[in-house]
């Protein structure tokens, strides 16, 4: 469905999924369902921008009360 980009089929996945283990996240596509929709169909991903904060914060974390901010910085700029 979501490499297809057919959105006509979440309606099926929504009433399969909440008689199965993973109906919490039915549900929660339930109140977001313009979103969800939106985001099967749509071109544009943020899934670049989404791992550079995730590698971000990565090193943030390991570097917690170690060093300054200069030192934070080369170690960002380095791991590119």
């Amino acid at each position: 469905m979501i490499r297809k980009k057919h959105d006509a089929e979440l309606d099926a996945w929504i009433e399969h999924a909440k008689l199965s283990l993973v109906a919490s996240l039915a549900n929660g596509v339930i109140k977001d369902r313009a979103a969800v929709r939106a985001a099967i169909i749509s071109a544009w991903s943020n899934g670049q921008t989404e791992g550079q904060i995730t590698k971000l914060k990565l090193v943030k974390r390991q570097m917690y009360g170690r060093a300054k901010i200069d030192l934070l910085e080369a170690r960002l700029i380095g791991a590119n």
